[in-house]
């Protein structure tokens, strides 16, 4: 087998500082110029962004600016989130809005996909009212060569790997597929056993790493310990390791998101941030990558 890839990708809130979900707003501390020079400092292959942060992007140096300026320092990956309400009529809700700009920012950049939100809280009974939805938007997508990726959530209407593959497959779009993060699958308490039982590798379009704790701090909600209290990878009780070689085994050789959202994370600098991301995850693809015989573990580069 080949060796495991080894490019790692800044997620959005890996580089956003002090911003972070759902808060007054979501705009990273630090520029958008900033945050791709210090990816690059750091060794990773791309970085990602959200909406408040391509807002500002636009209103300023522009989108094919911050494209060139990525291409200077050897940045070639960026990636931009998040569409939300993409289910519901666009004269009840401005989701459209957000579209606009996330297209406009993925067709300038060539991203290679635009992250989508699950509906909100409870677990749906069924699919069916989002599988035109996610269908159309998909033929948008093609349109401009990226791909969606939904990310199921464990406090979401969609709240897990198998059963975002379940919407995905209905969906049956080549522009449609999956984000798999390791902490949404382990906190939705699915195995890697069943997650290689159902997910489709064909439609994984990104796949992320952080760690947690065995459970939640007591009095603290799912959304609140993915927020705050994420640890970095292998830093954790979560099977990090063998989430990566499962994701590798099922034929994933793309780069490897990191996404980093805690107190401890936001309190650092940037380069700090970065280089602390950057080493366990690291680690743990070194460890993974120790039953792979083929691999050089000895080229992995900081």
């Amino acid at each position: 087998m080949s060796p495991i890839n080894r490019d790692l990708v800044a997620t959005c809130w890996t580089t956003a500082g002090t911003g972070l979900p759902d808060g007054p707003s979501e705009r990273s501390s630090f520029s958008a110029r900033e945050r791709v020079s210090a990816a690059a400092d750091a060794g990773y292959v791309g970085l990602g962004f959200v909406v408040d942060d391509l807002e500002v992007v636009r209103d300023t140096i522009g989108f094919d600016a911050l494209r060139e300026h990525a291409d200077r320092v050897g940045i070639r990956h960026l990636e931009v989130e998040l569409v939300k309400d993409w289910w519901r009529d666009p004269a009840e809700t401005p989701w459209r809005t957000r579209w606009d700009l996330l297209r406009d920012a993925a067709r300038a950049f060539g991203s290679p996909m635009v992250k989508i939100g699950p509906p909100p809280a409870p677990t749906v009974d069924s699919l069916d009212p989002y599988v035109g939805p996610f269908r159309a938007l998909a033929d948008e997508a093609a349109e401009i060569g990226t791909r969606l990726a939904l990310e199921p959530l464990p406090f979401a209407g969609i709240s897990s790997m198998p059963q975002g593959s379940e919407l995905v497959r209905a969906v049956d779009h080549p522009h449609a597929g999956l984000v798999v993060d390791s902490w949404h699958v382990f906190r939705a308490d699915t195995s890697l056993e069943e997650l290689r039982r159902t997910l489709d590798p064909a439609t994984v379009v990104g796949v992320e790493v952080n760690d947690a704790d065995a459970e939640p701090q007591a009095g603290r909600t799912l959304f609140e310990d993915t927020r705050d209290n994420r640890r970095y990878p292998g830093e954790g009780a979560q099977d990090v390791v063998g989430f990566l070689r499962t994701m590798a085994e099922l034929g994933w050789d793309g780069p490897w998101g990191v996404e980093m959202l805690s107190v401890e994370h936001r309190a650092k600098s940037l380069p700090d941030a970065l280089d602390a991301a950057r080493d366990t995850t690291l680690r743990c693809l070194q460890l993974a990558e120790a039953d792979f015989p083929t691999a050089d573990v000895s080229s992995i580069q900081r």
